[in-house]
């Protein structure tokens, strides 16, 4: 059969996949909401599908390290070599970035990150997650209520990490330097009034640090779930595909400056206080 002819039946197959899709299997308007929805409450706290999702992701990584680490060969297996793998290319990163001597310090803290970044997001993608739920009178609307959702789609939870991040910061450059040391990057009177300036935009650049950190992974996930939410309602099945792709693409490249740029700036608040401020600067620039 000739090319040309292929190309047009394929183009035609598809066609008919997309129509019959949504004719045969029509999508419901979902409102995806910037709040994350509450499912049921322990003991009078409420617990929302993210902060289940997050547990979900949680126990995952848990059982892939108990069934990669339960029992350990030299010559590994599949899942064995694939986190050892991991591990390996982000100890060599933490080496290049902070030495040998407190790569193996910050190493577990940066590839935690990284991975429940990372598993988080792409469970986001899961067939169910954000489709499979409860349909909720709201304001004379139904909605549905998903029972799952991307951990990251709730800014709580990526403020969460960025707090994490920042304030382990802080504690291991104290730990590096000494209290007094480390704290007069924020309180320099050796200086006069123009320390005090730079210890105040110093606390600032603390303080959006936390802010970048949170909404950069927060509006990357929470956009890519209204991309595929509005994709699945008018074209189904088939043309979503390639953006699954890129959405898979993105968690991981959020997972990574975000446990990369912790790992930067670790290295920034143990150095020498002369040192680290044009350092601090240029990090900031690259975030």
């Amino acid at each position: 059969m000739p090319r040309r002819y292929r190309t047009g039946i394929i183009a035609i197959v598809m066609l008919l996949l997309v129509m019959g899709g949504a004719i045969l299997a029509p999508v419901r308007t979902v409102e995806v909401s910037l709040v994350a929805e509450p499912l049921f409450s322990v003991f009078g706290v409420p617990v929302t599908n993210t902060m289940l999702s997050s547990w979900m992701a949680t126990i995952v990584l848990v059982l892939l390290c108990w069934l990669a680490t339960r029992s350990m060969r030299e010559v590994p297996g599949r899942l064995q070599n694939l986190l050892e793998w991991v591990l390996e290319i982000w100890l060599n990163l933490a080496e290049s970035v902070v030495g040998k001597t407190n790569a193996r310090l910050y190493f577990p803290l940066v590839v935690t990150i990284f991975l429940l970044i990372l598993v988080s997001n792409w469970m986001g993608l899961l067939p169910g997650f954000g489709t499979i739920g409860v349909w909720a009178n709201e304001g004379g609307k139904t909605v549905l209520v998903p029972f799952f959702r991307s951990p990251n789609t709730d800014l709580n939870n990526t403020i969460a990490l960025a707090l994490v991040s920042v304030l382990v910061t802080q504690y291991f450059g104290v730990r590096a330097v000494g209290f007094f040391r480390y704290a007069s990057r924020f309180v320099d009177l050796r200086h006069g009034p123009i320390g005090l300036v730079v210890g105040f935009l110093e606390l600032v650049g603390e303080v959006a640090r936390i802010i970048s950190f949170s909404f950069r992974l927060f509006g990357n996930i929470f956009a890519g779930e209204v991309l595929l939410a509005v994709l699945a309602f008018l074209v189904p099945w088939v043309v979503e595909l390639p953006f699954l792709g890129l959405e898979l693409f993105v968690g991981f490249i959020q997972a990574f400056i975000f446990a990369m740029l912790t790992l930067v700036f670790l290295s920034v608040a143990t150095a020498a206080h002369g040192d680290s401020q044009g350092e601090s600067h240029e990090a900031e620039a690259r975030a």
